[in-house]
């Protein structure tokens, strides 16, 4: 029985020393350079801080977690200035006392007067949170961060925690930088008995960091956005210091959202109009906003399908594919006969359909007032108002702003 046992014991440790071997081979095939779901090869190394490609002194353990990272910097700035956020402007001005002005006029901040270096965004979802923080990287002009909890989270033992001290690490190299979290809520989460030991070491790798401890942190902001603030952990919370709510839109920056939404898109609203639908859209959100002008801006398309009667009209002519929207200065519009749905009782009515008319030579009718009435019929806000209560009563517990 015991050579039986010898025997089954010395094939099982050939087969784990072959199995290891081959996972030995594979590994240094692939190279495991995606360490997050988002990892690519890009900017290995000394990318981050824009130092050229020599990375000779760091280990090739740390080019594979850098590489990982690389698709969490932003190579190109977002093209969002502050003009293009609605309202908030309380946010607006906290994140201009915290991140621009320090890095434009660095002689400002000297002595105990120090810019801040945890920032956390919270607020019902669809308010723009993440919006801001893109047009925080335009202004700043700063090596701007954007990850999530995919980018930072391995499924190799240790590596997660490794991620977040490297994602640091490159930050400081880089700096001025940002590091914006979305939904730090789901990395940081409060501590309980279910959590997993991989998540307990995230989160204290993430406190050691935040803290600083024998690094320079001057230049690095960290910026979070949560919809659930009461569910951070308290630790986590503390290390962002200066805390902005941002609430549903006004009924000004409500009007804004429609303009900005609606944009180029030929339409008959007036000044009026817009104020109204700004006072009708209480309780909507910028993303509630979005959906619903989406919802308006395809009621011309459905008139198109539902109509039976459609009548010729002149108008300017429609530009090609890739041409300007409007004419130049002093250049002639080109006027031509289009289809247009109609009523059949309408002077010229023709009984056809839209499948009968050739593409080029159908006109949908111009956004009105009505098609948005309309589509705040169909669109209802998502957010609830024990959501804003208890945002509401976060902020008088724990919030700054």
């Amino acid at each position: 029985m015991k050579e039986l046992i010898r025997k089954k014991f010395m094939e099982y440790l050939d087969r784990a020393e072959k199995l290891k071997q081959h996972l030995a081979q594979a590994q240094e095939a692939k190279g495991r350079a995606a360490i997050g779901a988002n990892g690519g090869e890009k900017g290995v190394g000394g990318a981050a801080n824009g130092k050229g490609g020599d990375d000779d002194d760091v280990d090739p353990d740390t080019k594979k977690l850098r590489a990982g990272l690389s698709s969490a910097i932003l190579s190109e700035t977002p093209n969002i200035s502050w003009d293009d956020v609605a309202g908030l402007q309380t946010a607006k001005d906290a994140l201009k006392e915290a991140v621009i002005l320090p890095i434009r006029h660095p002689h400002l901040f000297t002595g105990k007067r120090t810019p801040w270096r945890g920032i956390l965004l919270y607020g019902p979802p669809g308010t723009g949170k993440s919006y801001l923080a893109k047009a925080v990287a335009t202004e700043a002009k700063s090596t701007f961060f954007s990850v999530s909890s995919s980018d930072l989270v391995s499924k190799w033992m240790g590596e997660s925690e490794r991620l977040v001290k490297q994602l640091f690490q490159m930050a400081r190299e880089a700096k001025p930088s940002i590091i914006f979290i979305d939904e730090v809520d789901s990395l940081c989460g409060t501590r309980g008995e279910g959590e997993s030991e991989a998540s307990r070491r995230i989160k204290t790798e993430f406190l050691v960091q935040m803290n600083g401890v024998g690094n320079d942190d001057a230049g690095v902001l960290v910026l979070g956005a949560t919809n659930i603030p009461w569910a951070l952990d308290i630790a986590i919370k503390r290390r962002f210091e200066k805390r902005i709510y941002i609430p549903l839109p006004e009924a000004e920056a409500r009007e804004r959202l429609f303009k900005l939404n609606v944009g180029d898109t030929p339409c008959k609203l007036t000044p009026a109009d817009y104020r109204q639908l700004g006072k009708m859209t209480d309780g909507y959100s910028g993303s509630d906003i979005a959906v619903l002008v989406r919802d308006a801006l395809m009621q011309p398309v459905r008139k198109v399908l539902g109509a039976t009667h459609f009548k010729q009209i002149t108008a300017p002519a429609k530009p090609k594919a890739g041409e300007e929207q409007n004419p130049a200065d002093g250049e002639v519009t080109e006027m031509r006969q289009y289809w247009t749905p109609c009523s059949p009782g309408d002077a010229g009515a023709t009984e056809k359909s839209w499948e009968d008319i050739d593409a080029d030579s159908l006109l949908e009718p111009p956004l009105v007032l009505k098609d948005f009435i309309r589509a705040i019929d169909m669109v209802k806000p998502t957010v609830a108002q024990s959501d804003i209560a208890q945002h509401l009563k976060w902020t008088s517990d724990s919030g700054v702003e």
